[in-house]
């Protein structure tokens, strides 16, 4: 009997794909728009700026999902959580 060769896991056979069968292609690195901008101070009054790093549920958007690097990432947190205490921003969307 004829022995039947394994194929070996994390191997593609097709052109064009990654290690187990994944598409491979190159992402660019998220570049944190504070840092490009050279904007030092996030200020919780500037609704419109913070609103951009919200979901539409009123949750502050990850720095994975943002791109913001961790220094800005926590004054950004902290500006928002202040014009949600002042009423500037909601804690939570509306349902309705």
């Amino acid at each position: 009997m004829k022995k039947m060769q394994r194929k070996r896991p994390g191997t593609s056979t097709r052109p064009g794909q990654g290690p187990r069968g994944t598409k491979s292609f190159f992402r660019r690195k998220k570049q944190c728009k504070f840092c490009v901008d050279h904007i030092e101070d996030i200020d919780y009054k500037h609704i419109d700026r913070l609103e951009k790093f919200m979901t539409e549920r009123g949750k502050i958007l990850p720095s994975r999902i943002s791109g913001m690097c961790a220094r800005h990432q926590r004054f950004l947190a902290r500006a928002i959580k202040r014009a949600r205490s002042i009423a500037l921003l909601p804690y939570v969307a509306n349902y309705r």
